[in-house]
């Protein structure tokens, strides 16, 4: 039982997911791809659990600063102070990150791009910063955290891609630029689904925030008004999503991608957007929130599913 609480902790769904993208990423996209890349499969293994190992610190200090909201938002899943102690969660906390931290500096130094280290500081920092202060700040802390998740989808083409663009031709220069874009295409829609998933979860969590004299924007302006400005963002994201397909998947005539993505991910989308328009207690929200991480789990399969279907056409996607 022990064992489990631990991976609750660490919230093992969370990095399995983390550990997924950074995966799809690179086998079923970029070693499709006709560019060499920098690291070598258990050079990029490193490059995975120096990223899992900093998003786990993150979770940990998180709960340790948690621990009285906690207590009225999920009485039942406390585990810090309760399964473990707050010493023994600190340790872990300062355990995950000097390791994250090592990793990061030997794969920066080993791509001969050592203020790529900086990459790992600054998510570390940014965690912390959330745990212990932005957090209590409206929509500022929800930016935060979706932009660290967003850097795991960055850090691949930085460590992958980036350091070999210095030793490629004209030609294959504006092959890696276009992996790059892609890369970034894909860190976006990670960070616009995540910051909607955390303003619903800040929604969902509003009891304890309250009582702990968070500002978060629930808090501020209410649930009705809060769940407004989530209808407003996540329509916005997916008539984003809409022109996406229809500007890069439908003009290549890549069908079987385009119906993909219009049924599990815009599909997801408009049931979203019908439940928020009325969502107004925990469980519309938390159903909401769990919407939103299947979203963002077929999100990430549709670029093996994009890359496949070119290769199935007998194309490059480049």
């Amino acid at each position: 039982m022990l064992f489990m609480k631990f991976f609750k902790l660490f919230r093992y769904q969370n990095l399995l997911l983390i550990a997924l993208l950074q995966l799809i990423l690179r086998y079923g996209f970029l070693k499709l791809q006709n560019v060499t890349l920098t690291l070598n499969d258990w050079q990029y293994g490193l490059l995975v659990l120096a990223t899992l190992f900093i998003a786990a610190a993150g979770y940990i200090i998180n709960d340790i600063m948690d621990q009285e909201t906690d207590l009225i938002n999920r009485p039942g899943k406390v585990i810090v102070g309760q399964s473990i102690s707050e010493d023994f969660a600190y340790n872990l906390y300062f355990g995950f990150n000097i390791a994250g931290m090592l990793i990061g500096y030997y794969l920066a130094d080993l791509v001969n791009k050592t203020s790529f280290f900086g990459v790992f500081i600054i998510s570390s920092a940014l965690l912390y910063l959330y745990a212990t202060s932005l957090k209590q700040i409206a929509v500022i802390g929800n930016v935060v955290v979706a932009l660290v998740l967003s850097l795991s989808v960055i850090v691949v083409g930085m460590f992958d891609v980036l350091p070999m663009m210095g030793y490629a031709d004209v030609e294959l220069w504006a092959k890696m630029k276009l992996i790059l874009s892609i890369l970034l295409d894909y860190s976006i829609f990670a960070f616009v689904i995540n910051l909607i998933r955390e303003i619903v979860k800040d929604a969902e969590d509003i009891e304890g925030d309250n009582a702990e004299g968070l500002r978060t924007l629930a808090v501020i302006i209410g649930v009705k008004k809060t769940a407004k400005v989530i209808f407003a963002m996540a329509l916005l994201a997916t008539v984003l999503l809409l022109w996406y397909i229809n500007n890069n998947l439908m003009e290549n005539h890549l069908y079987p991608a385009v119906i993909y993505c219009l049924v599990a991910v815009v599909g997801p989308m408009v049931f979203f957007l019908i439940k928020i328009w009325n969502a107004e207690n925990k469980e519309d929200f938390s159903l909401l929130s769990k919407i939103l991480k299947y979203v963002i789990f077929f999100g990430i399969l549709s670029i093996l599913v994009i890359t496949y279907n070119i290769k199935l056409n007998g194309e490059s996607i480049l």
